[in-house]
C-alpha cells in the first residue's frame, strides 16, 4: 500500500430526510459541479476549527479525508459527505453556534469536488471504491500488525485511524444501498473492533500483536478481567458484542457510560499487571492472576470503606463465595464497581464517604444479581434500582448529589458570604459519617433534608416525588407510574440541615480554640514566671517552698478560666451545626461549660480562703523536701488535674490511646467521647514511642531555652521597676487624665509590659527557627548532604561515583548473601562493588554519557565541553577499566611531562611520583596506548612498521628494566608532545591535500626520537644498518634511508578510515594532548555544575535499592494548566510594548547558553527565514521561562530515564556497545519492547481545562499544546468540553471530560465521560485536577505544577523514590513522599536570589526536620500513594475560599486519615518563583490569605485538638503560627510606640524618670529605655547560614549572607514581613481571600508609581506613614528629659521598618531612579488620581475604581469585624487627644473642653473644604471670577484668624505644626470610620465627602512618597547603585544588565 499522505477533505452525495442515495454507475448526480472543466487541485478543508457540538462526531471523517485525498480523492469526498450528513442529522435546524456557517462551507466544498472526484474514481461505484481502499488498509494492518519497528508503528497508527473511519463510512453506505449492495459486499462488521482508539493498551482485536499486549502480566490481567463465566445475562451480552468482560457486565447492570467503562477497564488491567509482576513467583504464576494480587488490591481499595462500615456499625456488603475461582471473580467485580463509581462521580470524588455510601448499596445490589435473588413483591429476578438505561448512573445517582453541591457553592458568591451560610464539600461529606445518612435510602429519597439547599420562607407547601420502594428497598419494576414515584405528604416542608460538625467562623478566636492547649500553656507559664520573678528565686528548688508553690499553683485558677472560655467558644462556634451534631456531643459541650464554671468558682474561693493555711508533715531526715506542707486549695488542684494525669498516661503509652480511639466498643466510645468528638477521621493518629520521645525532647529543649531567656531578659528585669512605678505617685499629668482614680500608675505599667508580653508570645517562633536550623543542620550532615559541594570535591571523588551509582541505581542481582554480616555492620553504600558485577562500570558510563548529552540538548554546555565530559564506551569497560572523562585529566599530561623533564633519579621514584595522582598515571598510560594504536593504523609500510614498532619495543624493554630515565633524554619529551599534537590535528582534519604535511610530521617525530630522545640511538636502526652492510652495500645506510622513509605512498594510510569509534579515539587523544588548565573549570555553566554536584552527592545518601523497571511501582504525573504560557510565540519573543523583548532578555541573562544554542544550530546568528531555527529559538526561550513546555519536557525525562534503565535491564553487552542512541534505528524490536515496558509504568497527564475552547477559537496555545503531544507521543491531555445540545427542543449545556492523545499529527479522542454539570464549582485548580485524575494510572501519583521542571539525572532516581512506598521504616508505609525543590529563577535578580535562599533555608530545612515524624504536604513535587488518596477524597480539597491553599489540605487530610507523610532529599525537581517585587508580594499575599483561611478550617482545628501536645506545637509553628506571629510582632511595634507615646504625652515618663534620677533608681530608667530587643529577627537568619553552609560550605554561606545584607536583603524581608501580616490579619477579620495571579513574567520590568501605590498603599504606605508620625512626635516631646542615644536604641528598628515599608517598592523597582521614568510616572499618577470611576472602568485606570475595590472586603464584613475595625480607628482620636494638650494656645489648661475645641477646629476645616467643593460645583463654570474671589476671601479670612489667634491667644508656629501632626491622623481615622459604616451612610452626602477626603489623602501620600524618589533620581550615581544591588547576581556572572534596560529604552524610542 502506498504511504499515507496528508491532503485535503471531500464528501459524497446529498442527504435526504430518510437517508442517502448512492449512485453506483456513472450517471450524473443531482448536484452540479461549480468548477466544471477545471483540473481538481485538492486543498485541505479545515478539520480543526469546527463547532464544538460537532467535533466528536465528524472531525475524524474530515481528518481522514485530508489525509487520503491526494491518493483517493473520491473516497475523501465520500468521507466529507458522510460528515455533512452526520452534522445535518445532529442539528438539522443549524441552531448551534457556528453550525450554519460550517455546513454552508462544507456543502460548497462538496459541490466543488463532486464531479471532479467522480472522474477520478477507479471503480464502477462509490461502494466498491470505498471497499477497495478499506481492504488495502485492512490487509496492511494484518500484514504488518505484528511488527515493532518504529517507522512501521507510525504507519500502522495512521492505517488504524483511516481504516476505522472507512469502516464506518462503508457500513453506512452498504446499509443505504440495500440488498443488492449487501450481496456484492463481503463480510463487513457493523462495528469493526480492529480500530478502537486506545490510551495505553490496545484491547481491540487489532492490537493483540503490539508489544505491550505480549507482556505476560498484561495477558494474565486481560484474561482475568475477561473471565465472565458464571455471570448472569452473559448470553444476552454476547449477542451484542463478540468479546465481553466484567466491565461490560457492570455497564449492562448499572448503566455506566461507555467512556468510563473503557477508561477503568484499562486502569484495572494495568493495576493488576503491575501488582502481579512484583509478586513472588512461589505465590503466583506469572501467567495467571493469583489470589495475593487481587487480595492486595482489594485491601487497598476498600480499607476506607470497611473502616466506614465499622464506624457506623454496618456490615460490609463485600460478600465473597467459598469457591476460590468465583471468589476472585467477585473480588475483581467489587474493585471494578468501585472504579466505575469513582470514575463517573465527578465532583463527588471530593466526598469519599459519599462514594462509600453509593458503593455500599450498589455492592449489595450486585451481590443480589450475582446470587440470582428474586423480588419478594414481583417474583421476578432482582434488578438494580438505577440500572439498565444509558447514562443511568450519571443521571439518577451522581446528578442529584452534584446539584446539591453546585447550589450550595453558588451561595458562596465568590467568597463574599460567610462560610456558615452554605455547606461545602466537607459538610456534605461529613453527613455520611452519621448513621442518619441511611435515611436517604436506596433508591435515594430526593425529598430528604440532605437534598434541601434552601429552606422555604413563605410557608408554602411543596410536593415531592420519590421512587416507590419494595420491601427490600428496591425499585418496583411493575409499571411506569410507580417508577416515577408517588406524592408524599404535602404538609411536609424541607429543612436545610446546615453545617455538619463544624462551622468556619471568621474570628481570631479560632486560633485560640484550635490550639487552646498551647495558649493555655504559654499563659500559665507567663503567670508562673512572673510569680517566680516576684519572689526573687535564687535557685529553681526554691519553688517547692510552700508559700512560693502555693502562689505558683494559682495558675490553675487561670487554667479554669481558660477552660471555661474554651467551652463557651466551642458552643458559640458550633451553634449553627447543632442540628447535625450528635446528641452526645451537644450534651458533652453543655457539661463542659458547667464543670468549667464550677471549677472557676471553687478554685478562687479555696485559694482566697485557705491561702497560707497549711497542714504540714515532716519527711525523713535527709530528704530534700524537708517539711512538706499543703493546703485545701492544693488538694482541690490535685483533683482538678486528674484528667490531665489520664491524658499524660495515654500520651506516654500511645498504643492504649490509639486502641481507645479506634475501637468501636461501647466503653471505649464513651471514654473517648469526653476527650474528643467522635468523628470518623482524626482517630488513632498517635506515633510510636520512639517518635514521641524524639519530638518531645526537641520541644522540651526549645521551651527550656525560651523560658530561660524570657525569665532572664524579659520578665525579671521589669519586676523591680514595676514595684517602683507602683510606689511613685504621679498627680500632675500633661493632659486631662480620663481615669484619675486609677492607682499605682496602671497605665505606665501596661505601656511597659504590653510589648514584652507580645514578644513573649511570639519569640517561640524565633526559637523554633534557631532549633530547626541546628537540628536540621546536624541531620543533614549525618545524611551526607553536601558531600560533594565544589568542582574540586567532584574531581577528587569522581572515581567513587561508579560504585556509588551501582549501589543505588543498578538493580541488585539475585545471589547468595555472602556479605550479610558486612552489610549489617557497614552501610551498603560504602561497600565496594562486588567483583561479579562486571558490567556495572558499563552502565555507569552509559548513563553518565546520557546525562552529559541531556546537558548539551539543553544548551548548558558546548560541543567541546561535551567531548571533555563524556566517557568513551569500549570493551574495556566490561573488565572494569574506565577511561575517565577528559575534564578530570586536564593538564595531567603536561604536569607529568614537566615532572619527567626535571626529574633526577631512578625509574621507580619517577613512577612513584606520577602514581601519587591516579589520574596522572592513567592519562600517561592512555596517551602511550593511543599513540601506539594510532601508529598501528597510520603506518602500513613493512619497513616503516618494523622500524616504528622496533623503537616502541626498545622503550618498553627500558621500562621493564627500570632504565627508562637512563635510556631516554627526558628533557625532549615536551618537544615530542608538541610534534604528536601537530600530527593528531592533521589526522583529525583528514584533508588529503595535507598528505605531505602528515609525512613530514611523522618524519620529524622519527628524527626527534632517534636522534634526540634515545640516549644511545635506536638498536633497530643499527640492526638494519648492519644488515645492509652485510648485503654488500657500501653507501651509508642512513643517508639513503632517511629521505625515503615514510615518503612512499604505501607507507602510511591517510586519510584514516572514517570509523566512528576510531575517530572518537583520535579526538580523545588530541584532547588529552592539548587541553590545559581551562578544562579544570568544566562545565563553565553554573547550573550544570550545581546539577552534577547534587546528583553526585545524592548517590552517597540513604536511598532504597532500585528495582528493575519491570518490578518498579507504576506512577503518573498530573499537571494542571489553565491559561498560563505554553510556549512563547514568535511575536512575544521579539516585540513588547512595555519591556524588552523576551528573546533579547534571555540572550543577556543566559549568554553562554545562547552561544551553545547557536553552536548547536550551526549558525552565528538567527536567520529570520529559517523556520526550523526560528522554532528552535522559541523552544530555547520557552525552556528558560515558566512555561508548560518546560514542565512537560522536564517530566518526560522520567520516561526517557525509565527507557534507558529498562534498556540496561534488558540489553546484552553487544547492545550496550552498539549504543543506546542507535536502538531505535538498528534494533526496532528492542526499542518497541522498551516503549511497552515504560508505557506500563509511566503516564503524564496535563489537565488543560480550556483546551477545547482554545481549539475552537483558533487560539495559538491550542496548536502549541498539540505540538507538545506530537513531540512526546506518550503525553496525554485532559480537558473539559462545553457544548450546547438540543434536548427536548431546548438548548442545554453539556460538559464532558475528554482525554486525547496525538495520532498522525492530530489530537485523537480516547475517552469521553459526560459530567453532571460544570466542574468548576469550587477552587479552580483542585477542580481541574479532579476532572483529570480519572485518566491517571499507576500506584503513585505526582502532582506537578506548571512552573516546575525536572532533569534527566534526577529522573533516574524515580525508581528509588517509589520504593519508599514499599520500604516500611516505621509502623506504616508513607502515603505522601516529599522531595526538595530547587528554585531555578534565583539568578535572574537579587530579589529572586533572596526568594531562592528563603526556600532553601526555611522550607527545605523545616521539611527535613519535620519529616520524622511529622510533615505536611507543602507543594507539588510530592508523590501520593494514589490508591490511598483515590479512596479518601483526592490529592487536594476544593471548597471555595476555605481551601484557597488547596495543596496543604492534602497533607492535613492524609494525617487525619492515619496516613504518613515523609520527606527525602536525595531527589529534587526545579521550581520557578516570581522575580519582581510586585510579583513576589502578590504571591506572599496569596499564601497569607490561604493561611488565614486555614486558620478557620476544620482540618487545622482537628489537628490542633487531636494531636498530642508536642505534635500540636509542630503543627502550629509550621502552618499558621509563622503568619500569626508575624502579625503579633507588627502589633507589638504599634503597642510599643503607642505605649511610649502615652508615657510621653501624659507626662508619666518624665515624672518617673525624674523620680528615678532623684532617687538614683537605675533599674527604672533602664526599663523605660531598654526595649530595643523587641526586634529579635536577626536570629531568623541562622537557618539560612546553616543550610547554605551545609550544602556549599560555611565560608560561602557567610560571604553570601554578608552580600545579601549589602544588597538590602533585610529591607526586602522586612517589607515581605509587612505583606504577610497585613493580608493574614485582614483576611481573618474581614474575609475577601481570593486567588491572586502573579503572572510568572520572565522579564524584570519597571513598575509605574501608580501601580506600586495601588498595590502597597494600604498594606505598607499607610502603616509606614503612621509609624513615621509616631516616631517624630515621640522624638519631639521626649527631648527635654531623655538622651538621644536612648531614643536611638529604642527606635532604630522601628525607623528601619517604617522607611522600608515606605520606600522598598522604589528601591527594588528596575529603573526606579531613572529621570525619564520618573517624569512618565508623574504624568500617569496625576491622570490616574483625577480619573473618575464607574462601571467597567478598571482600577488601574481610575483612583475611584481602585478605592472601591480596595475596601470591598468591608462590604461583607460581619458586625464583630466592623466593631473591631472601629475600635482600631479610635487610636487616631486618642493620638489627637494627647497632642492638643501640648499646644501653647491651650495655656497649660487640662480641661476636657480643650479636646472638644480641637474637634470644633476639625469641623470648621471640613466645612471650609465642603464650601469650596460646593462653590466649585456651582460657580466654577459660569462664574469663574466670582469663584476665585470667593476662594481668596476664604483664604484671607483663615489667615486673619490665625494671625488674630497668634496675637490674642499666643498661637505659635509650633502649635501649627502640632495641629498638623494631630489632625492629619484624625482625618484618616474619620475616613476609616466612614468606610466601615459605608452601608449606613453610602446614600448620604457624608459618603461623597469621605471620598473627596480620601482622594486628597491619597494624593498627599503619593506626593510625599514621590518627592524623595524624584530628588534622588537627579543623582546619576543612585540609578547605577540601584542597578548594581538589584542585579548583583547578573554582575557576578559577568552579565550586563544595562543592555537590557537600554534595550527597553531603545524600543520605546522607536
Amino acid at each position: 500500500m502506498a504511504e499515507i499522505v496528508l491532503a485535503e477533505p471531500t464528501n459524497d452525495i446529498a442527504s435526504t430526510s430518510n437517508g442517502r442515495t448512492y449512485i453506483s454507475s456513472d450517471t450524473r448526480p443531482f448536484t452540479r459541479s461549480l468548477t466544471y472543466g477545471r483540473e481538481h487541485v485538492p486543498e485541505p478543508f479545515d478539520s480543526e476549527k469546527l463547532p464544538v457540538t460537532l467535533v466528536p462526531h465528524i472531525q475524524k471523517f474530515l481528518r481522514v479525508a485530508n489525509q487520503i485525498e491526494r491518493e483517493e480523492p473520491r473516497v475523501a469526498y465520500l468521507c466529507r459527505f458522510h460528515a455533512f450528513e452526520v452534522a445535518h442529522n445532529l442539528d438539522s435546524n443549524s441552531s448551534g453556534r457556528g453550525v450554519r456557517q460550517f455546513k454552508t462551507a462544507l456543502l460548497q466544498r462538496l459541490e466543488q469536488d463532486e464531479e471532479v472526484t467522480m472522474r477520478k474514481r477507479k471503480e464502477k461505484s462509490d461502494m466498491r471504491e470505498l471497499r477497495r481502499v478499506y481492504r488495502e488498509y485492512k490487509y496492511y494492518i494484518i500484514k504488518y500488525g505484528g511488527e515493532c519497528a518504529l517507522e512501521n508503528r507510525d504507519k500502522l497508527n495512521k492505517a488504524h485511524a483511516i481504516a476505522q473511519v472507512l469502516d464506518e463510512v462503508l457500513t453506512t453506505v452498504t446499509t443505504a444501498a440495500g440488498s443488492q449492495a449487501l450481496a456484492e459486499t463481503d463480510s463487513i462488521s457493523a462495528k469493526s473492533e480492529y480500530f478502537v482508539p486506545y490510551n495505553i493498551l490496545p484491547l481491540d482485536r487489532g492490537g493483540v500483536h503490539q508489544p505491550i499486549m505480549q507482556l505476560p502480566e498484561i495477558k494474565a490481567s486481560v484474561a482475568a478481567v475477561r473471565s465472565v463465566r458464571g455471570l448472569p445475562f452473559v448470553e444476552d451480552l454476547k449477542r451484542r458484542a463478540a468479546y465481553i468482560d466484567l466491565f461490560d457486565w457492570l455497564q449492562f447492570c448499572f448503566g455506566f457510560q461507555k467512556g468510563n467503562v473503557a477508561n477503568q477497564r484499562e486502569h484495572l488491567i494495568l493495576l493488576l499487571a503491575n501488582t502481579l509482576i512484583r509478586q513472588n513467583h512461589k505465590e503466583a504464576s506469572p501467567l495467571k492472576i493469583g489470589d495475593g494480587v487481587v487480595d492486595g488490591l482489594l485491601k487497598k481499595f476498600f480499607k476506607n470503606y470497611k473502616d466506614w462500615c465499622k464506624f457506623l456499625g454496618r456490615k460490609s456488603n463485600i460478600e465473597l463465595p467459598f469457591i476460590k475461582q468465583e471468589a476472585q471473580q467477585y473480588k475483581l467485580l467489587y474493585i471494578a464497581l468501585y472504579l466505575l463509581i469513582w470514575g463517573e462521580a465527578a465532583n463527588l470524588r471530593f466526598m469519599p464517604e459519599c462514594l462509600c455510601y453509593i458503593f455500599h448499596h450498589m455492592a449489595c445490589e450486585m451481590h443480589n444479581v450475582l446470587t440470582g435473588a428474586v423480588s419478594m413483591i414481583t417474583g421476578e429476578r432482582f434488578m438494580p434500582a438505577y440500572g439498565g438505561g444509558t447514562e443511568a448512573f450519571l443521571n439518577l445517582v451522581v446528578s442529584p448529589i452534584y446539584e446539591v453541591i453546585r447550589q450550595e457553592a453558588m451561595k458562596n458568591r465568590n467568597g463574599t458570604t460567610g462560610h456558615s451560610t452554605w455547606r461545602n464539600y466537607d459538610d456534605l461529606n461529613e453527613f455520611f459519617w452519621s448513621p442518619n445518612c441511611f435515611e436517604i435510602g436506596w433508591p435515594m429519597r430526593l425529598d430528604h433534608d440532605f437534598f434541601c439547599v434552601q429552606p422555604l420562607h413563605d410557608g408554602r407547601k411543596k410536593k415531592f416525588w420519590i421512587p416507590l420502594r419494595t420491601s427490600q428497598g428496591k425499585k418496583s419494576d411493575i409499571n411506569e407510574d410507580d417508577e416515577m414515584g408517588a406524592p408524599l405528604d404535602e404538609t411536609r416542608k424541607p429543612k436545610w440541615l446546615g453545617k455538619t460538625n463544624f462551622v468556619e467562623i471568621r474570628s481570631f478566636g479560632q486560633i485560640f480554640r484550635s490550639f487552646d492547649r498551647m495558649w493555655s500553656f504559654l499563659i500559665l507559664s507567663l503567670q508562673a514566671l512572673i510569680i517566680m520573678a516576684s519572689h526573687d528565686l535564687e535557685s529553681p528548688l526554691q519553688i517547692f517552698d510552700s508559700t512560693i508553690l502555693e502562689d505558683v499553683m494559682s495558675i490553675f485558677i487561670t487554667s479554669a478560666v481558660l477552660k471555661l472560655i474554651q467551652a463557651i467558644l466551642d458552643i458559640a462556634f458550633t451553634w449553627k451545626a447543632r442540628h447535625t451534631m450528635d446528641s452526645a456531643q451537644r450534651t458533652k459541650n453543655v457539661v463542659k461549660v458547667v464543670l468549667a464554671m464550677i471549677w472557676t468558682i471553687i478554685l478562687p474561693v479555696l485559694y482566697s480562703r485557705y491561702r497560707r493555711k497549711y497542714t504540714c508533715y515532716s519527711t525523713q531526715n535527709g530528704s530534700w523536701l524537708g517539711e512538706w506542707c499543703y493546703s485545701s486549695y492544693m488538694v482541690a488542684v490535685a483533683f482538678y488535674l486528674i484528667t490531665n494525669a489520664v491524658n499524660m498516661v495515654l500520651f506516654l503509652v500511645p498504643v492504649v490511646g490509639k486502641y481507645i480511639e479506634t475501637s468501636n466498643t461501647r466503653i471505649c466510645a464513651i471514654f473517648s467521647l469526653w476527650t474528643q468528638p467522635r468523628l470518623y477521621i482524626g482517630r488513632g493518629m498517635q506515633e510510636s514511642q520512639v517518635s514521641i520521645l524524639k519530638y518531645s525532647l526537641f520541644w522540651v529543649l526549645l521551651f527550656l531555652s525560651k523560658f530561660s531567656f524570657s525569665y532572664t531578659f524579659e520578665i525579671k528585669p521589669l519586676i523591680s521597676p514595676t514595684r517602683q512605678i507602683m510606689r511613685i505617685g504621679v498627680k500632675n499629668y500633661d493632659w486631662h487624665e480620663l481615669f484619675p482614680k486609677v492607682k499605682n500608675n496602671a497605665g505606665a505599667i501596661a505601656a511597659i509590659w504590653s510589648p514584652i508580653i507580645l514578644v513573649y508570645f511570639m519569640d517561640a517562633q524565633i526559637w523554633y527557627s534557631v532549633y530547626c536550623a541546628v537540628f536540621g543542620g546536624v541531620y543533614g550532615i549525618i545524611h551526607h548532604l553536601g558531600e560533594i559541594r565544589t568542582q574540586g570535591m567532584l574531581r577528587s571523588r569522581f572515581d567513587t561515583l561508579p560504585s556509588a551509582f551501582n549501589a543505588c541505581l543498578i538493580p541488585k542481582q539475585i545471589k547468595d548473601n555472602k556479605d550479610g554480616i558486612k552489610k549489617w555492620i557497614f552501610h551498603q553504600k560504602f561497600l565496594k562493588a562486588s567483583g561479579n558485577e562486571k558490567n556495572g562500570a558499563v552502565k555507569f558510563v552509559l548513563v553518565w554519557n546520557q546525562i552529559i548529552s541531556s546537558f548539551r540538548e539543553e544548551d548548558l554546555i558546548s560541543n567541546s565541553e561535551m567531548d571533555l565530559m563524556k566517557i568513551p564506551v569500549s570493551t574495556e569497560l566490561f573488565s572494569g577499566q574506565i577511561r575517565w572523562p577528559v575534564f578530570l585529566l586536564a593538564n595531567k599530561l603536561s604536569v607529568a611531562l614537566s615532572i619527567a623533564r626535571d626529574f633526577k633519579g631512578e625509574d621507580h621514584n619517577l613512577l612513584k611520583r606520577i602514581r601519587k595522582d591516579n589520574y596522572m598515571y592513567l592519562v600517561v598510560i592512555e596517551c602511550y596506548e593511543s599513540l601506539k594504536c594510532m601508529l598501528d593504523i597510520l603506518v602500513v609500510g613493512d619497513l616503516e612498521r618494523s622500524i616504528v614498532f622496533g623503537i616502541l619495543n626498545e622503550i618498553e624493554e627500558s621500562i621493564g628494566r627500570s632504565s627508562l630515565v637512563e635510556d631516554l633524554r627526558m628533557s625532549e619529551l615536551p618537544a615530542l608532545h608538541a610534534k604528536c599534537a601537530e600530527l593528531v590535528e592533521l589526522l583529525i582534519e583528514g584533508n588529503e591535500s595535507h598528505y605531505h604535511k602528515v609525512v613530514k610530521a611523522i618524519q620529524d617525530i622519527f628524527e626527534l626520537v632517534t636522534n634526540d630522545l634515545l640516549v644511545n640511538g635506536s638498536r633497530t636502526l643499527d640492526l638494519l644498518y648492519t644488515h645492509q652492510r652485510l648485503d654488500g652495500e657500501d653507501t651509508k645506510f642512513f643517508s639513503q634511508l632517511e629521505p625515503e622513509l615514510f615518503a612512499s605512498k604505501h607507507s602510511i594510510h591517510f586519510p584514516l578510515p572514517d570509523s566512528g569509534p576510531l575517530m572518537d579515539k583520535i579526538n580523545r587523544f588530541h584532547l588529552l594532548l592539548t587541553v590545559k588548565d581551562k578544562a579544570m573549570y568544566i562545565p563553565s555553566n553554573l547550573e550544570a555544575r550545581r546539577r552534577i554536584s547534587y546528583f553526585s552527592t545524592s548517590l552517597f545518601m540513604d536511598m532504597p535499592k532500585a528495582p528493575k523497571v519491570r518490578n518498579m511501582l507504576s506512577f503518573s504525573i498530573l499537571t494542571p494548566h489553565f491559561m498560563e504560557e505554553v510556549k512563547f510565540s514568535e511575536k512575544e519573543l521579539h516585540t513588547s510594548k512595555e519591556v524588552v523583548s523576551i528573546s533579547f532578555y534571555m540572550q543577556k541573562i543566559y549568554p553562554d547558553e545562547w552561544r551553545n544554542f547557536l553552536e548547536r544550530m550551526q549558525c552565528e546568528e538567527i536567520n529570520e527565514n529559517d523556520k526550523i531555527v526560528k522554532n528552535e529559538e522559541r523552544d530555547w526561550a520557552s525552556f528558560r521561562g515558566q512555561t508548560l513546555s518546560r514542565t512537560v519536557r522536564g517530566m518526560m525525562y522520567c520516561r526517557k530515564a525509565l527507557k534507558l534503565q529498562a534498556f540496561l535491564d534488558m540489553a546484552e553487552d553487544d547492545d550496550i556497545l552498539q549504543g543506546y542512541e542507535s536502538i531505535d534505528r538498528e534494533n526496532g524490536t528492542l526499542s518497541a519492547q522498551l516503549d511497552a515496558m515504560v508505557d506500563m509504568k509511566f503516564t503524564h497527564v496535563v489537565s488543560c481545562q480550556i483546551y477545547g475552547l482554545q481549539k475552537a477559537s483558533g487560539d495559538a496555545q491550542a496548536k502549541d499544546i498539540l505540538e507538545l503531544m506530537i513531540r512526546y507521543p506518550s503525553l496525554r491531555l485532559a480537558y473539559v468540553e462545553e457544548k450546547e445540545e438540543i434536548i427536548a427542543d431546548t438548548t442545554q449545556r453539556v460538559y464532558s471530560s475528554i482525554l486525547v492523545k496525538a495520532v498522525n499529527g492530530f489530537d485523537q479522542e480516547v475517552y469521553r465521560i459526560k459530567l453532571p454539570g460544570p466542574p468548576n464549582i469550587g477552587e479552580g485548580k483542585p477542580e481541574n485536577q479532579n476532572h483529570a485524575i480519572i485518566f491517571t494510572r499507576g500506584e503513585a501519583l505526582q502532582a506537578i505544577d506548571m512552573n516546575q521542571d525536572n532533569y534527566l539525572e534526577e529522573a533516574l532516581k524515580m525508581r528509588n523514590l517509589l520504593q519508599e512506598f514499599i520500604r516500611v521504616q516505621g509502623r506504616r508505609p508513607p502515603t505522601i513522599i516529599g522531595m526538595r525543590e530547587h528554585i531555578f529563577t534565583g539568578s535572574v535578580s537579587s530579589l529572586a536570589w533572596f526568594m531562592s535562599y528563603q526556600e532553601t533555608s526555611f522550607v527545605t530545612i523545616g521539611q527535613r526536620l519535620l519529616a520524622n515524624p511529622l510533615r505536611f504536604h507543602y507543594g507539588h513535587p510530592d508523590l501520593f500513594d494514589r490508591i490511598f488518596h483515590l479512596t479518601r477524597g483526592g490529592i487536594s480539597k476544593a471548597s471555595k475560599t476555605i481551601n484557597l491553599s488547596e495543596d496543604v489540605f492534602a497533607g492535613f487530610n492524609t494525617i487525619l486519615r492515619r496516613g504518613y507523610v515523609t520527606y527525602h532529599e536525595y531527589m529534587q525537581v526545579g521550581k520557578g518563583r516570581d522575580v519582581g517585587l510586585n510579583q513576589i508580594s502578590k504571591f506572599e499575599a496569596k499564601v497569607a490569605n490561604g493561611n488565614s483561611e486555614q486558620t478557620l478550617s476544620r482540618d487545622l482545628y482537628r489537628l490542633g485538638r487531636r494531636f498530642d501536645f508536642f505534635r500540636m506545637l509542630s503543627c502550629y509553628f509550621t502552618t499558621i503560627g509563622f503568619y500569626f506571629n508575624s502579625l503579633i510582632s507588627v502589633i507589638g511595634v504599634y503597642v510599643f510606640l503607642y505605649g511610649q507615646l502615652y508615657l510621653v504625652l501624659s507626662g508619666l515618663q518624665r515624672a518617673l524618670l525624674l523620680e528615678a534620677r532623684v532617687k538614683n533608681i537605675e533599674s527604672l530608667e533602664t526599663a523605660l529605655a531598654s526595649q530595643s530587643f523587641i526586634q529579635l529577627g536577626l536570629l531568623t537568619g541562622l537557618p539560612m547560614v546553616i543550610e547554605i553552609g551545609l550544602e556549599r560550605g560555611f565560608l560561602t554561606a557567610l560571604k553570601d549572607f554578608v552580600l545579601m545584607q549589602l544588597q538590602l536583603a533585610s529591607v526586602f524581608f522586612t517589607f515581605s514581613y509587612g505583606t504577610k501580616s497585613h493580608y493574614f490579619g485582614r483576611t481573618i477579620l474581614h474575609g475577601g481571600a481570593k486567588y491572586i495571579p502573579t503572572g510568572r513574567k520572565v522579564v524584570v520590568f519597571h513598575a509605574s508609581f501608580t501601580e506600586n501605590y495601588r498595590l502597597y498603599s494600604r498594606s505598607h504606605f499607610v502603616k509606614g506613614f503612621e509609624l513615621l508620625l509616631l516616631l517624630i512626635v515621640y522624638d519631639w516631646f521626649r527631648r527635654s528629659y531623655q538622651s538621644s542615644m536612648a531614643y536611638v536604641l529604642i527606635t532604630y528598628a522601628i525607623w528601619f521598618m517604617s522607611l522600608t515599608w515606605l520606600f522598598a517598592p522604589f528601591l527594588f523597582n528596575p529603573s526606579g531612579f531613572n529621570w525619564g521614568k520618573i517624569v512618565d510616572d508623574w504624568k500617569d499618577w496625576n491622570k490616574w488620581i483625577k480619573q473618575q470611576g464607574g462601571i467597567g472602568i478598571q482600577q488601574d485606570k481610575s483612583w475611584q475604581s481602585w478605592w472601591n475595590d480596595e475596601q470591598a472586603h468591608l462590604l461583607h464584613s460581619g458586625l464583630t469585624s466592623r466593631l473591631i475595625e472601629l475600635f482600631l480607628s479610635l487610636r487616631f482620636f486618642l493620638y489627637q487627644y494627647g497632642l492638643v494638650y501640648h499646644l501653647d494656645i491651650s495655656g497649660q489648661n487640662k480641661n476636657f473642653i480643650v479636646y472638644v475645641l480641637s474637634w470644633v477646629v476639625i469641623v470648621v476645616i471640613f466645612l471650609l473644604v465642603k464650601v469650596v467643593k460646593v462653590g466649585r460645583q456651582y460657580l466654577s463654570a459660569s462664574y469663574q471670577f466670582t469663584f476665585r474671589l470667593f476662594k481668596a476671601l476664604l483664604f484671607l479670612g483663615a489667615t486673619a484668624t490665625v494671625v488674630a489667634l497668634s496675637i490674642i491667644c499666643d498661637l505659635s508656629m509650633r502649635d501649627l505644626v502640632v495641629c498638623c501632626l494631630a489632625f492629619l491622623p484624625t482625618g484618616w481615622g474619620l475616613i476609616m470610620v466612614a468606610q466601615t459604616l459605608r452601608p449606613k451612610i453610602e446614600g448620604t452626602g457624608l459618603w461623597q465627602f469621605a471620598r473627596v477626603f480620601a482622594r486628597a489623602y491619597d494624593y498627599g501620600m503619593g506626593v510625599a512618597l514621590f518627592t524623595p524618589v524624584a530628588i534622588l533620581a537627579w543623582l546619576p550615581i543612585i540609578s547605577v547603585f540601584q542597578t548594581r544591588f538589584l542585579f548583583n547576581q547578573a554582575f557576578s556572572r559577568s552579565l550586563q544588565i544595562q543592555p537590557i534596560l537600554a534595550g527597553k529604552r531603545k524600543k520605546k524610542q522607536r
